[in-house]
């Protein structure tokens, strides 16, 4: 018998790799390619990678691709207004019927994230090439397989606290920087029957995505959202007579 292969989807604004300057330079492919590039070489034969970007038709996600998705990965910095309003429910239902997502960098504040979190996601920022260390504080979590006590990151924007989410369910990583903040950046919340992982290092212009141990961790934050096998439980809202649990 085969196993069936997970179905994985790379999705970007694609806005600033275009036309020249530093972006276009670091990922002539797009984001999405270096990304997608990163989880084929981790998933092997495990996956189909495809990738899907904001000036396809429906967003290059219309239903007969997202619903069947096993995970999402998401970016997107400038463009976030311009995502329809339907394709951010529609993300967001197919999380609550558990796909995975995984949410990188500015995509903090992209629409689906913001309604599964239900606040508003804003942060504290900086470009100003901070040093950043990327601190493993769950490491028994299996998004932290193969991953060190400290990932660095020569150069990078500075996100910081306060970050308006939830709590996180787990939290698998904090970042330090140079100007002495700190942020939650490897956060897993649990929505519905999906998984959500947020993460934060991607500023599109530093070689963030071609660094191995990202590479590494987004690859196991795929694996960790996958659905796997549904429970059966329902999700919703369902009338239920009196010893419905017992036929």
């Amino acid at each position: 018998m085969t196993e069936r292969r997970l179905n994985i989807v790379v999705w970007n604004e694609y806005v600033h790799e275009r036309g020249t300057g530093v972006p276009a330079d670091l990922y002539p492919d797009g984001i999405h390619g270096a990304i997608a590039d990163g989880l084929r070489a981790s998933l092997g034969t495990a996956a189909v990678v495809s990738t899907a970007t904001l000036d396809e038709p429906e967003h290059g996600l219309p239903a007969a691709v997202l619903d069947h998705v096993d995970v999402l990965v998401w970016w997107g910095h400038v463009a976030h207004d311009a995502v329809s309003d339907e394709l951010a429910a529609r993300v967001q239902q197919r999380v609550l019927d558990g796909m995975g997502l995984v949410v990188l960098h500015s995509a903090h504040y992209s629409k689906p994230f913001r309604l599964l979190m239900g606040t508003s996601c804003g942060l504290r920022w900086r470009e100003a090439d901070d040093r950043e260390l990327i601190w493993t504080v769950n490491p028994g979590h299996p998004i932290a397989a193969g991953v060190p006590a400290v990932i660095p990151l020569a150069r990078h924007e500075m996100y910081g606290e306060f970050f308006d989410i939830p709590a996180p369910d787990e939290l698998v990583f904090i970042s330090s920087f140079t100007g002495g903040e700190v942020f939650r950046s490897g956060c897993c919340f649990h929505r519905g029957k999906g998984k959500v992982f947020y993460f934060s290092p991607g500023h599109e212009t530093y070689p963030i995505y071609h660094d191995a141990m990202i590479r590494q961790v987004i690859g196991n934050a795929v694996g960790w959202a996958c659905a796997g096998e549904s429970s059966g439980t329902q999700t919703g809202i369902h009338e239920s007579p009196n010893g419905w649990f017992e036929q």
